[in-house]
This record gives structure tokens, sequence and C-alpha cells, in this order.
């Protein structure tokens, strides 16, 4: 399993590890209180601080550009958008046997948002289509450069039919080669590179009073074809709200297709990775593959 190959080489990240590192690079912040966020997510260790800021740090070294990225695109980006996201007020250094950049964020509220809350959420799933809608209205500029270009859903060929036969008997293979191998053949993005949030799931929205506040964790965030950031339909949404978000987002039917692969792709790349050793992403997982394939 993926997880288990690459444990004994990522750093051991405590409180005290942590204090050590703030209070150094930030004295302005040292004190302030630490808690340890649970479940903290599978790229980073996040620690509250004090009331109104958070630290974030890399996990493994798949994650360790998401601080400077954030810190040099989202306060560009904020001002157009519909929902909070981060705010990046410093990236730390290295020290103390903590190898990698880490960031302190202005602190979100909310709750993680869940299916059982808003799934069946219409409203909702509008409230997605206009934040991606404005986050792909917004004309990137020639710094982005190739660093944030998109990969093609075709660099996921190879590792994808891997995972189908890995998972054949707890999926159905036939139909998840037929979704791939069509996701595969659509037609591709042929219109001006957008802007794309690139890890665009439940686990990456908080809510607030019963309505989505904010879209976090922008490690992911590129330009290209947005089709990937199509996979909040299949984690979150039902079928009711999923027509409603791909209506009011103006989804055709081929970057549909494109979204409906890498709701597959991704799915499965989770699932094979962590389902054995953690059973929220084994539910979450099965109803985005289970969900991709009805599209």
């Amino acid at each position: 399993m993926g997880a288990q190959r690459t444990a004994d080489t990522r750093p051991q990240i405590g409180e005290g590890l942590v204090r050590r590192l703030v209070d150094s690079q930030f004295p302005q912040w040292a004190g302030l209180d630490l808690k340890l966020l649970d479940p903290t997510g599978s790229d980073h260790v996040i620690y509250r601080l004090g009331e109104e800021l958070s630290v974030r740090l890399p996990r493994h070294s798949g994650a360790i550009g998401q601080a400077r990225k954030e810190l040099q695109w989202l306060p560009q980006l904020a001002p157009h958008l519909p929902l909070a996201i981060p705010v990046p007020v410093g990236v730390g250094e290295p020290d103390f046997g903590y190898p990698w950049p880490w960031a302190v964020s202005r602190w979100l509220d909310g709750e993680a948002v869940t299916v059982d809350a808003l799934g069946d959420s219409p409203g909702a799933a509008v409230e997605l289509a206009r934040f991606l809608a404005a986050l792909q209205g917004v004309a990137p500029d020639g710094n982005a450069g190739e660093a944030l270009t998109g990969r093609p859903l075709s660099d996921r060929d190879r590792a994808t039919r891997v995972a189908i036969a890995e998972v054949d008997g707890l999926f159905d293979a036939a139909a998840m080669t037929g979704l791939w191998d069509a996701a595969l053949s659509a037609p591709g993005w042929d219109r001006s590179p957008v802007w794309f949030h690139g890890d665009f799931h439940t686990g990456n929205l908080l809510a607030r009073d019963g309505r989505i506040s904010a879209v976090i964790d922008f490690g992911g965030l590129g330009v290209g074809d947005p089709a990937c950031d199509l996979m909040i339909a299949f984690t979150l949404m039902s079928a009711d709200s999923r027509a409603a978000f791909r209506d009011a987002l103006g989804v055709d039917d081929a970057t549909w297709l494109r979204g409906r692969g890498w709701a597959l792709a991704t799915g499965l790349n989770a699932y094979t990775h962590y389902a054995a050793v953690d059973p929220r992403v084994a539910a979450q997982t099965t109803r985005q593959i289970t969900q991709a394939l009805i599209g």
C-alpha cells in the first residue's frame, strides 16, 4: 500500500516541534495556544494557533510546495471569489530537524461539509458552481507559468488501470474501464486555460449555519482544463443537486465526461492507498467511485 511505503520516511510532527518552530520564527505569536486538529489531513498536520491562526506542516514531500504557492496566489484570487479562502500570513523555514517549508494562515471558522448535511441541497450545489465560475473567470497572468499548468487526464492512465484491476470484485471493473476509456476519448478542453482548485472535494469545504462558507487547501491550484474540479459533484452531491450544479456552471458533455474520469481516477487512487487504514476515506471514496459511475 502506498501509505505504508512512505510512512517511515515521513517526519515526526508533534506539538513540541511545532511550538519550537513557531516561537523561534514568528516570535510575535510565541506562547499562543496550540491545538491539534482531529482528523488532520492526509497531506498536512494542522494545528490551531491561538484563536485567529492555523499552522500547517506537510506530512510528505508531495505537499512541500503548497505553503509558498498559497502565499503567492491566494491573495490575488481572494477578492474575486464569493466564498472565503485561506489568507496566508507567513511561510516558515525548515528547522529543528523538520525538513520543509510550512505555513501560517488566518483561521477560518466552520465545520467540514458532509453529504448528510448538504448533499441533497441544490442551493449548496449552485453556490459551489458560482465559486468555480468566479475562479475560472479570473484571467491567469503570465507569471502562472509551466509550474501551474495542469496535467492531462491521460497521465493517470496506467495507475488508474492498475487500480481498477486491484479493486475488481469490490467495484464493477467493466463499468470502471468503460467510463475510463470514454473519459480519455472525450474531446479535450479547447478554450483558454482557466484557474482550477485541483482537489475540490468535501474535505476541502467548510460550512457555517447550514451553508458553505469557505474553500480550503489549494495545494492542487493550477491553470488549464477545469474538469478536475467537477469531482465535487460526485463526492458531495445527490443526482438532483448534481443536475443543479451542472446547469448553473454550464458544463458541456465532454467536460462532464472528463470530470467523471477525474473523479474515478482520484477516488481509486485514494481508495487503494488509504481505505484499508482509514474507514472515513474508505466510505468517502466508495461514494465517489460509485457516483462517478452513475454520472
